[in-house]
């Protein structure tokens, strides 16, 4: 039984199910960085994660099904919380960026949609936008 089945509450369990996939995305280059345990303890502080259930979802063999939000402003605010974690270590890599794009399809987003809003997000989160992207950010 996976641990998220423990839980009744439906807002619970797709926090949980998206700190796993946060721990998920900080794991894939290898080893957590300090940079990024931090952060995924900030999450789990956030996210009113148990200490059991973080030691849970850290171990390697579990997997979470992604729990879509309905709203596409949480569907967005759940990708940044991925591109925060991501970008902790100041890059991302190609495996990375293959994890988010299916996590942003599990999302809800389609395949083009995905595309879009991640190489948007990449160039704000590197400090790669244009200056009128810049200038609207600003006003906004």
């Amino acid at each position: 039984m996976a641990i998220a089945d423990l839980y009744t509450s439906s807002e619970h369990r797709r926090n949980l199910a998206h700190f796993a996939a946060l721990a998920t995305l900080a794991s894939i280059d290898g080893e957590i960085s300090s940079e990024e345990k931090s952060m995924l303890d900030r999450f789990a502080s956030k996210l009113d994660i148990t200490e059991a259930e973080y030691k849970e979802v850290m171990k390697r063999e579990n997997k979470y099904p992604i729990d879509p939000p309905h709203n596409s402003e949480r569907r967005l605010e759940r990708l940044y919380d991925l591109f925060r974690i991501i970008f902790s270590d100041h890059h991302i890599d190609e495996e990375e960026m293959l994890l988010l794009k299916k996590y942003a399809i599990g999302l809800g987003f389609s395949g083009e949609q995905a595309d879009k809003v991640i190489e948007k997000s990449v160039a704000i989160f590197s400090g790669k936008i244009e200056f009128d992207d810049y200038i609207y950010l600003l006003k906004h």
